[in-house]
């Protein structure tokens, strides 16, 4: 199953991915939500009905002619993991973490696919980098490893933006800061279910600036696996449905390169995973009051 979440004129809309296009989850069922998250809240049981309700939607967007939100547009938490790619930590000089580096995003830094990137006026080193998206499909809490997967709802496309000269040349070096500026997470264009994904750390995984392949790795190279980290995480809270989770980049990020490379206005950055799609994404600069 393939869903997504559509701007229509009554707000946020999930819709089913079927028969190449995008049909309206609660108009084929009125007992379905209109939100994503509060489909997988439901559990998978109410996500097959509502999937098997699609052939008779009577709401139905052409892909071409809609915008789509983050798949999960209001997560409650958005956690992202770093270093956790063998080959990013070697081209990054550290040794691989012990345990799995911990951070956060807001969901303000939330777009979907096709919406612009927007490059902060107070930060002039903004950086990519491609990731997995898992999204929690059930919640728990101290969830062991050997059940972790059974908790995942989803899989989608991510760029974990960010800033760094925020994030490493602050006092104190600012890692959340620098990772959550507005715009600086875009997931999409899908949310694809575990079944249609096959094995996730073995996907590959690339990032495009401008049509040149800057970033091209595997999941395989994870130091960390999907399990690892949803158990990890849920020793110190409750994970909950629709929750993200950013497993972290492979190596080819533009601060590495020499000299390096940031994003600039005109940019269009492309992420692509196995199986999952490809996320693409303008770069603007932003626009600040009184400018």
């Amino acid at each position: 199953m393939r869903w997504v979440t559509v701007a229509a004129k009554e707000g946020p809309r999930v819709c089913g991915v079927y028969q190449g296009e995008y049909v309206d989850v609660n108009a084929a069922d009125p007992e379905m939500p209109t939100s994503l998250r509060e489909l997988l809240e439901l559990g998978r049981d109410w996500e097959r009905k509502a999937w098997s309700a699609l052939p008779r939607g009577i709401v139905r967007h052409d892909p071409a002619n809609v915008s789509l939100l983050a798949p999960i547009p209001d997560p409650r938490k958005i956690i992202c993991i770093g270093l956790n790619y063998s080959d990013h930590a070697a081209e990054s000089g550290v040794p691989a973490p012990e345990e799995p580096v911990l951070f956060s995003k807001y969901p303000s830094a939330l777009i979907g696919h096709g919406a612009a990137i927007q490059l902060p006026s107070v930060s002039n080193q903004v950086d990519y980098e491609a990731e997995l998206v898992v999204v929690i499909g059930r919640g728990g809490r101290h969830i062991p490893r050997e059940r972790a997967m059974e908790h995942v709802g989803g899989y989608a496309v991510g760029h974990d933006v960010s800033a760094r000269d925020w994030q490493l040349n602050k006092p104190g070096k600012q890692w959340m800061a620098g990772k959550t500026f507005d715009t600086f997470a875009p997931i999409g264009p899908e949310l694809v279910t575990p079944d249609e994904v096959g094995d996730p750390h073995n996907l590959a995984i690339r990032l495009r600036l401008n049509g040149q392949t800057m970033q091209d790795s595997s999941t395989k190279q994870l130091i960390f696996g999907i399990d690892v980290l949803i158990s990890y995480c849920s020793q110190v809270f409750t994970l909950e449905p629709g929750d993200l989770i950013f497993t972290g980049t492979p190596p080819g990020v533009g601060m590495a390169r020499k000299p390096p490379v940031w994003l600039q206005p005109g940019d269009v950055v492309e992420v692509e995973i196995e199986h999952l799609g490809t996320l693409r994404n303008p770069v603007v600069a932003e626009v600040t009051p009184g400018r």
